[in-house]
This record gives structure tokens, sequence and C-alpha cells, in this order.
């Protein structure tokens, strides 16, 4: 008897390969769930998971019972559904002479003699996709620009391997290249677009096969909460939503991600029950595996490198993107870059942060997505008085007592102040490094005689130098505006 005491001793003799698959999906869980055999919290702590790993025990159980000696080969109903095959068949209808009839097989899942349930997946894949965009053609009238588009974006990506000739829908893609191009040589500036029936429905058929799992679209919605504030009513929200979904069935206990929604629910009940004002927070271990089981869908896209060497009279004609600063901003900094680094020093009490939140509120009304980390005041009444004396407050800006995790969702981030959040160049750097998008503001107390506490490396690898030498005056010194001023706290 294999229990959950014995079950990895026991399983050193059971040769999974030669087991049914859902039984080798059962093993998958469970090792999931103990982290190799290493803690069955989970198990005891979710009825969820205790029911679903009893499930499989008491399969598992039964199937080696049967023989003790000849395991079963994997039998028909472990074997995965393959997608209906789709051939043309000539026809004599002028009606429909680019788009043939189309004949599909008898389709049959294990265990069940309907047509009607789709499998579940983690992703649709790429040639449904276009099989879907050939159906939705249907009915609609089209020009031939349209047309080639269609053919363009489908040979694209046959070119870029993300539809192969090995491809279960390899047969329906040619079929479907073949008329979109048999449709394009013969039409002239537009074509309205008819499908027989019964290739109509043998090809609705075919896209209604697979559908994403419920755990997939929680999973991205949970990710697009990290490290963002004020969506607790959005967490509120997506929890019960979730909840609903496992009463109804849509997330059943042999969800292969419902592991990964327990932990989603824990961390979702933590944040909507806790007082304190912050924002949701996602470990990096477990977000670097979420966003894994998405297919690094959150990865950024790759640049190409800049050249390290061109002609002068080439490089003068080039064009930078600059952010577009206007009005007193422009006086005072200029218009650097969208990824500019800029700092801002100057002794205690004499308008740094004043500065910084108004330029957080200019950015965030104008320019893109602001996240302003007050350290060295916090989420207090004083930051309170200073949003609303400049009344910079605005749905672009938001404001944190401590870093996120993760800033990829911020244009600017200001960080008030490097000082009293202990970083040092490296740090910096590295934070550089992991948002090169991103445009950072540092600001720094100075001593009594005018030098910023830190290294003066900080200085020398930032571009915007915002020196605030007396109560209310700025000047800066950086590398686009030299002498630029400033008074702080003259109105608006």
């Amino acid at each position: 008897m294999i229990t959950i005491d014995n079950y990895f001793q026991k399983i050193k003799q059971i040769k999974f390969p030669e087991l049914p698959e859902a039984i080798n999906k059962g093993h998958e869980f469970v090792v999931k769930v103990t982290s190799n055999g290493e803690s069955w919290n989970l198990y005891h702590s979710s009825s969820t998971i205790k029911k679903t790993v009893d499930t499989y025990l008491e399969k598992l159980n039964a199937l080696v019972g049967t023989s003790e000696t000849k395991m079963p080969k994997k039998s028909e109903g472990g074997q995965k559904r393959k997608p209906t095959s789709l051939k043309p068949v000539q026809t004599d209808s002028k009606q429909d002479a680019s788009l043939p009839k189309l004949r599909t097989k008898a389709k049959r899942t294990p265990g069940n003699n309907t047509d009607d349930q789709p499998v579940q997946v983690e992703r649709i894949p790429e040639e449904l996709r276009f099989i879907r965009r050939f159906v939705n053609l249907n009915g609609k009238s089209k020009t031939k620009d349209e047309i080639l588009r269609f053919i363009n974006s489908l040979q694209k990506s046959i070119v870029e391997k993300r539809i192969r000739k090995t491809s279960a829908y390899a047969e329906q893609v040619r079929f479907i290249q073949e008329k979109l191009i048999d449709t394009y040589n013969s039409m002239k500036a537009k074509i309205a677009i008819e499908l027989k029936p019964d290739t109509l429905e043998a090809l609705k058929k075919l896209v209604g096969s697979e559908k994403v799992l419920a755990s997939i679209g929680f999973i991205k919605r949970y990710i697009g909460l990290n490290g963002k504030l004020g969506v607790k009513e959005k967490a509120k929200q997506l929890l019960e939503q979730i909840n609903r979904a496992i009463d109804k069935g849509r997330i059943p206990d042999n969800d292969p991600y419902s592991v990964e929604m327990y932990e989603i629910k824990k961390n979702l009940k933590a944040f909507v029950s806790g007082k304190q004002i912050k924002s949701l927070e996602i470990e990096t271990a477990t977000l670097n595996g979420l966003e894994g089981i998405l297919g690094c869908a959150c990865q950024p896209k790759i640049k190409k490198p800049k050249p390290t060497i061109m002609s002068s009279v080439d490089f003068a004609d080039l064009e930078f993107d600059t952010i577009g600063l206007r009005g007193k901003w422009y006086h005072l900094i200029g218009d650097p870059s969208p990824n500019f680094k800029g700092m801002v020093s100057g002794k205690p009490k004499l308008g740094k942060s004043t500065l910084c939140i108004e330029f957080a509120g200019y950015l965030a009304r104008n320019h893109g997505k602001v996240l302003y980390v007050a350290k060295e005041e916090g989420l207090d009444y004083t930051l309170q008085q200073k949003l609303n004396s400049k009344d910079v407050a605005h749905p672009n800006l938001d404001v944190a007592s401590v870093l996120p995790d993760n800033l990829s969702s911020y244009n600017f981030i200001f960080l008030d102040s490097v000082t009293r959040m202990g970083l040092k160049p490296e740090d910096l750097t590295r934070l550089e490094q992991a948002y090169p998008d991103k445009a950072f503001v540092y600001v720094f107390q100075t001593t009594k005689d005018g030098r910023f506490r830190g290294a003066n490396s900080f200085q020398h690898n930032v571009d915007v130098v915002i020196d605030v030498p007396e109560k209310g005056k700025a000047v800066q010194m950086g590398r686009f505006n030299q002498g630029g001023e400033m008074d702080i706290f003259e109105a608006a």
C-alpha cells in the first residue's frame, strides 16, 4: 500500500513512463506539492490539494495492485488528444472555388463520446490563432491589401519557426495559406469571403478544440498587481473570483496549477486583510516561476545594440528620443532622454522633496507612470501636505514608503532619499541595469559643509545634477542645461 508516509520509497520500484499519462501527471503533482519529498505541509494545510493527492494515490494503488510483476503500458486514454485533420476536396462550386469544402475526421476524447469538451491548455497555439482569424473572414468584405497582410503575417510566423512543419496543425495552415494566395491572385480591389457551411463548421470545431485554463487567466491578473499601490479592491475582487471559479469547478482539483492557485489565494488573502498601506508583493522566485508558466511573456524585448563606430556625417543626422519637457522644467533641466538619471542634493529643510514631488506630478500628468518612494518622510501627513500644496495628485503618480521589487510598470522612479535608504553606488547601478528604459531621480542629504552623504561617484554617473544651495533655490549643473535655475516655492 502506497501512502504519503512511504511514497518516495515505494515509487523507486515503479516505471512511470510505462504508466498512463494521468498517473504521471499525478506523480508530477505530488513532487511539486512536496518539493520533491521535502515537506508535506501543503498537503496537510489545503483540503483541495489533499483531495487531489488522495485521489491520485487511490488510482495508483489500484493500478499497481492489478499486477505486481507487469505494469500496463500507456493506454489510449492516456494519450494526448490530437487536433482534427482537415483535408481539402475538389468542388465545382464557383461561389467557394478559392475556399474548398473541408472534411473532418471523427474526434473522440478518451472517456467521452462527445466533441463538445475542449482540451484545457496553457496557451492557444499560434496555428489556432491563424485558423480563428481565417474563420473570422467569413461573411466579410476584404480588400487586396488586407488579404496580403494576413498572408504576410502567416508567412512571417512560418519563417520565424513559430509555426513548424512538424506542427499538428501544419496541414490546416498549409491549406489556409494556399487558399489565401489563390484568392489574392484572382481577386480585384475587394472581395466578399464566403465559406461553405461544412467548411465553416469544421474550422469552428477545430478552433474550439482547445481552451486556455481558467487558472492561467488568474495568474496573469495576479502578476499584473505585483508591486502596485492602491490595488486592494482589485485584489479582493480577484480573490473572490478565484474562489467562485473553484466552487463552480472551473478550476478543478486536478488543475495543473492548483498549487500555484493555493499560494496565490493565500497571498491575496493576507494582502486584503492587512491594515497597513502597502503594495502587493510577489517574491522574486515565485514571480519568476509564474512568468515561466506564461511562457516568459513578461520578459522585456531585446533591443539591437548601438553601433560603436559610424560616420560623423551620419551621426549628425541622427534623431534621439527626448522626454519633451516644457516650461520651467525645460528651463531648469533641458530636455533629457526618457531614461535619464538625475540627482538632487542639498541640506535638510531647503525644499528638495518639494521640488521632486512637483516634478513627479508634472511627469505623471504629461509623460507617463511615476513612482515616488518617500523613505525620508514615509507616507505621513507631511508628504500629504506637500502633495496638496503643489496640487500634484494624479492617477499616474504612486507613492510608497519602500522600494517595490518590481518597477516594470513605471516610467520614472524617484528615490527620496538614497541616504535614508542606505543605497550604495553599486546598488543604483544594479537597479539601472535591471531597468535600462526607466528614468531615476535620486535625492541626497548633504552635510553641513555642503557635501552629500555618499561616494562622489554618484555625481559622475547621472545626466542631471540639481543642487539646492539655499532655501527655495534650485540650480542645475548637469549635461543638458547647465546653469538653469528655479524658485522652488514659486506658484506654478
